[in-house]
């Protein structure tokens, strides 16, 4: 069983940077594809961004494109999100998630079945 630790949350003011971590275990990650959502009060959980097993791949939501990257380690089974020009819209709890997918299927990573979800880390982005 996958157990996934998010952290590096916290408070920021606008425009400034954050980097989340989100640490594996209980599994072989790098045989899973790994991303990040959010869900802030009231809304609907958004995908943010995927990542292939092997890091070769990324993919983006259009809100974040080109402010946050997503990056990964297999030798620390840790997956990242650095999150840059932050906003306060940006204000949510952040959640890692993966699962076993291959290459293909990763594209589909927004609407794929993940298996594995981290407990969420809040992000909160003062103006």
């Amino acid at each position: 069983q996958v157990q996934l630790v998010e952290s590096g949350g916290g408070l920021a003011q606008a425009g400034g940077s954050l980097r989340l971590s989100c640490a594996a275990s209980g599994g072989t990650f790098s045989t899973y594809a790994m991303g990040w959502f959010r869900q802030a009060p009231g809304k609907e959980r958004e995908f943010l961004a995927a990542i292939s097993r092997s890091g070769g791949s990324t993919y983006y939501a259009d809100s974040v494109k080109g402010r946050f990257t997503i990056s990964r380690d297999n030798a620390k089974n840790t997956v990242y999100l650095q999150m840059n020009s932050l906003k306060p819209e940006d204000t949510a709890v952040y959640y890692c998630a993966g699962n076993r997918l291959s290459a293909a299927q990763t594209m589909g990573f927004k609407s794929a079945v993940l298996d594995y979800w981290g407990q969420g880390t809040q992000v909160t982005i003062s103006s």
